[in-house]
């Protein structure tokens, strides 16, 4: 009978997937000629295991990217879609 310190572990288990970002590529397209086009960062996690897409606003392009530059260890969670950049000082 497992006892509840690994019944927890398992739940958090469950309700946490998160991976660590191993590369990035940023990228823009054009929508409509001469409006404003798409933001978008993809992120490789896990080297390769898993790839997800982030589309950004405009005004965070510049910030997303000094913090992936700046972060020596990033992670992604998939299921909540939260970006965690690690060890940057304050």
């Amino acid at each position: 009978m497992p006892d509840q310190n690994d019944a927890q572990e398992q739940r958090l288990e469950r309700r946490y997937l998160v991976r660590q970002v191993t590369d990035y590529q940023f990228s823009w397209t054009e929508r409509d000629r001469g409006q404003p086009g798409a933001f978008t960062v993809q992120l490789i996690l896990d080297n390769g295991v898993e790839e997800y897409i982030l589309n950004l606003a405009s005004s965070d392009v510049s910030a997303v990217f000094k913090l992936l530059r700046k972060s020596p260890h990033t992670m992604f969670d998939t299921e909540r879609k939260v970006l965690m950049f690690g060890n940057l000082s304050a």
